[in-house]
């Protein structure tokens, strides 16, 4: 449900809020699917995952290949997730081959702490002044206890150690309780750095009450000099960019930022129907401006909703659910979660989405 945000709220917020629209102009172009009988699993003793979804990616121009990771499910008991990495040749993806091909992956993150026993979920990829991060939503301790209500998921960093060949679980990310009150969850998260130095937090807190809100905290820069072991960092600040509109339930941020100019960014939003639970999505572009958060534009429309069988279909029906983006010869390449059963990739022109962007410029 949405509720009045008690959180300083992104300049140009409420004029965004006008121009949104519950109509979906789907501009994607559906480049292929992964299903899961196609991903071959190289370090576990099953050959092929349950399902394979909520997919982010990065791109290795050098070696002509998107590498990818995606979350697993291995078993349905108690849904627990892991993490794994496939690598998928560009030239795949381009000639729409992806559809037949077969792909080996390694299991590179799962439950091994406290705050990601019951599963490492929904990973997004990106990197910052050369190392490789990965943000995900891990399921607490407190995940299934029924007397516990309270930080039930939280994001997790970890980082691949080049030297050691190996990813590193580093920072928990908890919320303050004098700021957020109690947390029930928080996902959709991931770091960005700008270029002038500043670190960001994109996360989703659900509070007590039952509200979800799309945040961006300020985080000290000084953490990325300790990456050796996994420590909590407390959250003691936000600003609510969005607030869901009349017809949604809840809002989330999908894949990590693309910039588009000094500290300005273009960044996908997932969005869920607040009567048929339809997941869909639109895109914001913000300034990341030293004092405060700009809504710059965003898309009238939903560029992307559920429409092929793979998406309507699954798990979770009726759900597109990107978390990774790349630009590629001057298209957004999105990787998603389609039905929370496959990894679905699709494309747009950068200057189309731009496009679509003007049209709902307040800035």
């Amino acid at each position: 449900m949405a509720g009045v945000s008690k959180f300083p709220q992104a300049q140009g917020s409420n004029e965004v809020k006008v121009l949104r629209r519950n109509n979906t102009e789907d501009i994607i172009d559906r480049l292929g699917v992964i299903s899961p009988d196609r991903v071959i699993l190289h370090n576990y003793p099953i050959s092929h995952p349950i399902s394979i979804f909520n997919a982010s990616c990065l791109l290795e121009e050098g070696d002509g290949e998107l590498m990818v990771f995606a979350r697993i499910i291995l078993g349905y008991y108690m849904y627990v997730s892991s993490i794994v990495e496939l690598r998928i040749p560009i030239e795949d993806i381009e000639t729409r081959s992806v559809n037949l091909n077969r792909y080996p992956g390694d299991i590179i993150l799962y439950p091994t702490t406290k705050y990601d026993v019951w599963g490492t979920e929904d990973p997004r990829s990106y990197e910052i002044d050369g190392d490789v991060f990965i943000t995900y939503t891990g399921r607490s301790i407190n995940y299934f206890n029924p007397l516990i209500r309270v930080n039930r998921t939280l994001p997790v960093t970890a980082y691949f150690d080049e030297k050691a060949r190996v990813w590193r679980k580093i920072y928990a990310f908890a919320t303050s309780t004098e700021l957020f009150g109690e947390v029930v969850s928080n996902k959709d998260a991931f770091l960005y750095k700008t270029s002038d130095g500043r670190l960001y937090l994109f996360h989703r807190p659900h509070l007590i009450d039952d509200t979800f809100h799309l945040m961006i905290s300020v985080i000290d820069p000084k953490i990325l000099e300790s990456k050796e072991e996994i420590r909590e960092v407390i959250i003691d600040n936000g600003v609510e960019v969005l607030t869901p509109s009349a017809f949604e339930s809840k809002l989330g941020w999908a894949a990590p930022p693309i910039p588009v100019g000094p500290n300005r960014v273009v960044t996908l939003v997932h969005a869920v129907d607040k009567d048929a639970l339809v997941y869909r999505v639109f895109a914001l572009q913000l300034y990341l401006f030293p004092e405060e958060i700009i809504i710059e534009a965003v898309t009238p429309n939903y560029i992307m909703e559920p429409a092929t069988s793979y998406e309507v279909i699954g798990d979770r029906p009726l759900t597109v659910f990107p978390c990774g983006n790349v630009v590629y010869k001057d298209k957004l390449v999105i990787t998603y979660g389609a039905g929370d059963f496959m990894i679905g990739i699709g494309s747009i022109d950068m200057d189309t989405l731009m496009g679509e962007l003007d049209k709902g410029r307040i800035y």
